[in-house]
């Protein structure tokens, strides 16, 4: 059964285990197409184990996971899906603009795109500088725009603001804004808990499990909180209180 035509992504009953730990168990997740949702939570919650499942790189122990349409990781979604991981997964010796030359190459996207991806990060004045030679967030920046190449359909980030600075950040979460407004299906990780005042919509996750689903306003609303951390926190004294009481 396919995923409903307003469906990016759909996860069933999904289980991972890596090693002797299972990451994600009976994970289910829901995302609409053209939308900005944050996965937000600590390190080791499952953002990015839950990441590497949708783009097919994960191996799943069980339950299903579907990206528009498709199982995820399908033949079909790979000019329909981009990813960044939290490593930089570009050259280092060759050029912003000749890592963006090779990947559209890889892609069958057009030689137009390489001058949009990399308008679109803000790294033109640096397009014939060797990536080795750029700080951190530049090299982050050269890996998004390898993504944005072949305008997918779905974008899958993962943590793709870190160490940057605000000003930065601010920029790039106004092009994400702008990508889910043309129909572009975001997922984008973060453990810094101000980033959900910029998402959509919010997943807060911890040891694997969904806290919540929700709008922040909803969120807060809901534990009579201020802010995404302050939220967060509630629904962890709930959480393990409802445990102690079983």
């Amino acid at each position: 059964m396919g995923t409903a035509p307003d469906i990016a992504v759909r996860a069933r009953g999904l289980r991972v285990v890596r090693g002797e730990r299972t990451v994600l168990d009976d994970f289910d997740l829901e995302v609409r197409q053209g939308t900005l949702t944050g996965l937000l939570g600590p390190s080791g919650s499952g953002k990015s184990t839950l990441m590497r499942a949708i783009v097919g790189v994960q191996k799943v122990a069980g339950g299903t996971i579907e990206v528009l349409g498709q199982p995820a990781g399908s033949k079909p979604l790979r000019h329909r899906v981009g990813y960044v991981t939290q490593s930089p997964s570009v050259y280092g010796d060759l050029t912003v603009r000749q890592n963006l030359w090779y990947f559209a190459k890889v892609l069958g996207a057009p030689s137009t795109d390489v001058d949009r991806a990399i308008e679109q990060v803000d790294l033109t004045s640096h397009a014939h500088q060797l990536v080795g030679r750029l700080s951190g967030g530049q090299h982050s920046r050269v890996s998004l725009a390898t993504a944005l190449l072949g305008e997918p359909e779905v974008l899958v980030l993962d943590e793709p603001t870190v160490g940057l600075d605000p000003v930065l950040r601010v920029e790039l979460w106004g092009l994400f804004h702008r990508l889910a407004e043309s129909g572009v299906t975001l997922l984008v990780s973060s453990h810094v808990m101000d980033e959900a005042e910029r998402c959509e919509r919010l997943v807060l996750l911890r040891e694997g499990a969904v806290l919540a689903d929700d709008t922040l306003p909803d969120l807060l609303a809901r534990t009579g909180t201020a802010d995404a951390e302050q939220a967060f926190l509630k629904l962890i004294e709930r959480a393990d209180s409802e445990v102690k009481e079983s």
